[in-house]
């Protein structure tokens, strides 16, 4: 590198010089792509990332002093994520427990400071699996209110809606179902769960796998309190605790930070398509009540997208007591355009006449945003390794079409118990590893309606990429599933990893944006305000960088800063550096709604998202 320097731009040696005895102080180097376009000062890059993930600590003078062992704790069975499949697995293990007279220790770690606080979904439920759980659950008080009494879908054109029957057997189809607020419903199921002895942890976030000595899965460690945002122990610093367990299930929901070194760790990812994602953006309105139609369930496609970008809308009617409807916006995060902004597209979405009509005069109560998984079948991997099992959201079993994917991430958790259980409990069970390995829930998932249920559907969403776009995707839907129902004898690919399909900013057109007008559309940070989100500031940013120059080098050079435009929360910022010419990354990490789409939607996959300290992100009602 030096002679290259050397050869190319000589005059600049000092500063390499410089940069390299600051790297040794732990300053990142800024590469350039353009260096020699760039004064010698604009080539340090300011700090960005502190997390110890990043910056070791046992690196660190600061951390020489410090006592770093941590308490342990055994159970029969620990699970990571507090959401419907993990409660539903947590729920079920007990049962069979009680039913069976055995003593199970089951305890269940979540990041959010309470159960429900960080869920968001539209929800419209299916609630086959809660009825295989619970079929009192009506007598019980499950808070299903509102059943589905009316489907709408359509096609937006910019001012007008085109109508589209939702003829019987297609996915969209809702009868049977309930519009829900999730977290309440996951709120409920918590209940159940300390009921039957489940020990619940919410508030504690799980930041680490650890593993036996022959690399099965011995448990996990929840994360460290009491760092300050330079990434230096704090006088109340605290170690996280370690939990042990002869299986752990892992439903942290999607793009869950610890899934993602299980797949490099038991490369789970070998034999499938890699997953793509889309980012649900939500808002709760209470409207006038001569507008408020309960059990309404409205869909649609089209406008304010184009026929390339995929992506919908939800406009549920609850019946909550108060005139309430639940709203959302899909975007799939394989769109092309640096400058298309998800959060901006719904707020337009909310000015096409047939939705304005029906939120004028209202008030926004609430404001969400979480990324959905949308691989489907193809993208499903293996689920099971020695000593874990990956349930729910966290490997991905939502359909698509249908919009839908709690009630696959509860069964997959019902499926889990049920195949874990009788290993769990065996007196004299002969294990090859320390963790014990369950590979007969994968087998039971395979022989499942959920496993039906999804490879039937299988081709509709990259059925959408085509020269067509969406109208060529709702001409294949028609065809193959309404007529075939999925069983034609071919399986159509994604296009790969979402972060790769956007293009140069030089290539793609700016989109113009309306301005707000605070009454039907608002802008972003009066929005996150209604989210409840909240962290303790000062800690190290846990939107971490693997390097902190390649934001401005590359990001902003050639994709114009897309992380401004696509994260919901306004956590990424480029604003001007203090002295001298260009720019700087600004990460308000305070802001962070824990959507992952930074982590999964960034052309250079150089941000990782791990876990703040428990209890911290957004404070949701009912979401």
């Amino acid at each position: 590198m030096g002679l290259y320097f050397e050869k190319q731009w000589p005059e600049l040696l000092p500063c390499i010089r410089t940069l390299t005895t600051l790297q040794t102080d732990h300053v990142v180097p800024q590469l350039y792509t353009h260096v020699h376009r760039r004064a010698c000062s604009s080539l340090s890059t300011p700090r960005i990332t502190t997390h110890y993930t990043i910056h070791p600590r046992d690196k660190d003078p600061r951390w020489q002093d410090i006592e770093m062992e941590r308490f342990a704790d055994e159970a029969d069975v620990v699970i990571v994520g507090g959401g419907p499949a993990g409660l539903s697995a947590a729920i079920r293990l007990k049962q069979l427990a009680n039913q069976h007279q055995k003593e199970l220790r089951v305890c269940l770690v979540e990041k959010a400071s309470q159960l429900g606080a960080h869920t968001l979904s539209g929800a419209c439920l299916e609630p086959s699996a809660l009825t295989e759980l619970f079929p009192d659950w009506k007598e019980r008080g499950a808070p299903l209110n509102t059943p589905v009494t009316d489907d709408v879908f359509s096609i937006f054109t910019e001012k007008h809606r085109i109508p589209v029957p939702i003829l019987p057997g297609l996915p969209m189809r809702n009868h049977g179902n309930y519009i829900v607020r999730l977290g309440n419903l996951v709120r409920w199921l918590g209940e159940q769960a300390e009921e039957l002895g489940v020990e619940l942890y919410p508030g504690y976030a799980a930041s680490e796998v650890l593993f036996h000595e022959d690399r099965s899965v011995k448990g996990i460690a929840t994360n460290d309190v009491g760092i300050a945002k330079d990434g230096s122990p704090k006088d109340v610093f605290e170690r996280g605790m370690e939990l042990h367990a002869k299986v752990t299930l892992f439903g942290e929901g999607c793009h869950g930070h610890l899934a993602k070194q299980l797949y490099k760790q038991f490369n789970l990812r070998e034999n499938c398509e890699p997953q793509t994602y889309a980012i649900g953006l939500k808002e709760l309105w209470v409207i006038d009540e001569k507008k408020w139609r309960p059990g309404r369930a409205e869909h649609s496609v089209g406008w304010p997208l184009d026929r390339h970008t995929y992506g919908g809308s939800f406009l549920y009617h609850l019946n909550e007591g108060e005139p309430m409807v639940a709203l959302g916006f899909v975007v799939g995060l394989d769109y092309s355009n640096p400058y298309l902004s998800p959060f901006k597209e719904f707020q337009r979405w909310k000015h096409h006449p047939f939705v304005e009509s029906t939120l004028e005069g209202g008030q926004r109560i609430a404001y969400g945003a979480r990324a959905l998984n949308e691989g489907g079948f193809q993208s499903i991997p293996k689920l099971t390794f020695p000593g874990g099992l990956l349930i729910g959201c966290s490997p991905g079993f939502m359909n698509v079409p249908k919009i839908k994917g709690t009630h696959t991430a509860m069964k997959s958790g019902i499926l889990a118990a049920e195949a874990l259980f009788p290993k769990v409990t065996a007196e004299n069970l002969d294990s090859e590893t320390a963790g014990l390995h369950v590979p007969e829930y994968s087998d039971n998932l395979k022989t499942s309606s959920v496993w039906k249920e999804l490879r039937s559907v299988r081709n509709i969403r990259p059925s959408f990429h085509n020269p067509l776009g969406l109208y060529g995707g709702m001409v294949y839907t028609g065809i193959f599933y309404w007529i075939l129902r999925g069983k034609e004898p071919w399986t159509l690919k994604h296009c790969g990893i979402d972060a790769n399909q956007l293009k140069p900013a030089k290539d793609c057109t700016p989109i113009e944006y309306p301005k707000p007008d605070g009454k039907i559309s608002f802008d972003l940070l009066s929005s996150v305000a209604l989210s409840g989100t909240n962290h303790e500031g000062d800690q190290p940013p846990h939107l971490t960088l693997k390097d902190d120059s390649v934001p401005v080098a590359r990001n902003l050079a050639i994709y114009d800063g897309p992380e401004q435009r696509f994260c919901p929360a306004g956590v990424y910022e480029y604003v001007p550096v203090e002295t001298g010419d260009g720019m700087r990354l600004q990460i308000n990490a305070q802001n962070c709604v824990h959507c992952k789409t930074c982590d999964i939607k960034d052309p250079s996959q150089n941000i990782n998202w791990v876990v703040p300290e428990g209890g911290g992100g957004p404070a949701y009602n009912g979401m």
